[in-house]
């Protein structure tokens, strides 16, 4: 089954997007040490209807560019529903805690989450993984 066929799925699910990235090795760890500091973040994404779609995918895609930079940033990836385009999911892996809570501290974290903020239509759905051992 192809990426594509999942994301049409309609019971892709956020736990499904980063199972999709570990399985094809998105998000493999180098080592067991570095598999046991590392954070997979998952964050679901809808803003209001399909007319703040278009500008929030190019918010979040210089958001991704942005956020590849940060220290510690070992992968991140924003995914779109192929049906609801104003349904997005971040998949991220950080290389230790430390690194995602800097990140989220950085002025252009803060700065995309408070241009963002007016256009959701729900809140961020942001949930923190490990990997098990």
């Amino acid at each position: 089954m192809t990426i594509y066929m999942l994301l049409v799925h309609k019971k892709f699910t956020i736990a499904a997007a980063l199972a999709v990235a570990v399985l094809i090795g998105l998000c493999s760890p180098a080592g067991a040490q570095d598999a046991d500091e590392r954070l997979y973040v998952v964050t679901h994404v809808d803003v209001l209807g399909q007319n703040g779609a278009a500008e929030a995918a190019q918010m979040l895609h210089q958001f991704a560019i942005d956020s590849r930079k940060d220290q510690g940033s070992v992968r991140f990836e924003v995914l779109r529903d192929p049906v609801r385009l104003n349904h997005f999911t971040i998949v991220e892996v950080w290389g230790t805690r430390e690194n995602f809570e800097s990140h989220l501290a950085a002025s252009h974290t803060r700065a995309f989450r408070e241009k963002l903020q007016p256009m959701l239509g729900s809140p961020f759905d942001e949930r923190l993984h490990k990997l098990l051992p």
